[in-house]
């Protein structure tokens, strides 16, 4: 049905709430987030804010979920292009969509993946939005046919078993310890690249190492074995 005017109204007032926190978070961090900014910049008294967000952690709760949201819709919209045993593209795509989305949202990017905020703790409804883009990955190297992996340490590997008995279990610990540490080089590569931190001692935007890291992290992953 049709929002009503005042439904609408307080749609529009939500949205540019977020816009401003989100502008705020970007030229400051999370911690530069104010509602009493907020509410100065949209020409409203500091107590009118709360008509629209409960609370400064309520509204870092909503600009979480929303960026892993936009993350994870990127990202499965790229990867349903592809067949699902197209496991070297569907890769390719995955962290493509991780890169693209954090050079074009750098602030969402600094919100879910930066610093943790102190004095604030992402309540559970943010975990769903979270796991969207980490599925497809999840996916993608449960259908790897990799080699027997290397030794790994008693304590790692029980660490590694509670979490592949939990997301995918005909994986081996060593296959989820490897998709792990590749999931956290791509990080790496792109908070490098967001934070400037490439541009003096590369000649372009760090898109060329980013992908050759891509192609190897294929190769050490056992993904070109269904092409």
């Amino acid at each position: 049905m049709p929002l009503k005017p005042r439904q609408r109204a307080r749609q529009i007032a939500v949205e540019d709430i977020k816009q401003i926190a989100s502008r705020q978070i970007l030229e400051g961090g999370a911690g530069a987030l104010s509602l009493r900014e907020i509410a100065k910049e949209m020409g409203l008294v500091s107590s009118a804010i709360y008509r629209y967000v409960p609370s400064r952690d309520a509204l870092l709760t909503d600009l979480i979920s929303d960026a892993y949201d936009r993350l994870g819709s990127a990202a499965e919209a790229a990867d349903a292009e592809l067949p699902r045993d197209d496991l070297s593209g569907r890769w390719r795509a995955l962290a493509g969509s991780l890169r693209d989305w954090a050079r074009a949202h750098p602030a969402d990017y600094g919100l879910v993946y930066g610093p943790p905020l102190t004095g604030y703790l992402a309540p559970p409804q943010t975990y769903a939005p979270a796991q969207r883009w980490l599925e497809i990955m999840i996916d993608v190297l449960a259908r790897a046919a990799s080699d027997e992996p290397d030794p790994i340490d008693p304590t790692l590997c029980a660490q590694l078993d509670v979490l592949r008995e939990r997301r995918s279990p005909s994986s081996s610990p060593g296959a989820i310890a490897a998709g792990l540490a590749a999931w956290m080089q791509l990080h790496g590569l792109v908070a490098m690249e967001i934070h400037g931190q490439i541009a003096f001692v590369l000649p372009d935007d760090g898109g060329n190492l980013f992908g050759h890291c891509v192609e190897k992290q294929i190769r050490e992953l056992g993904l070109l074995s269904a092409e």
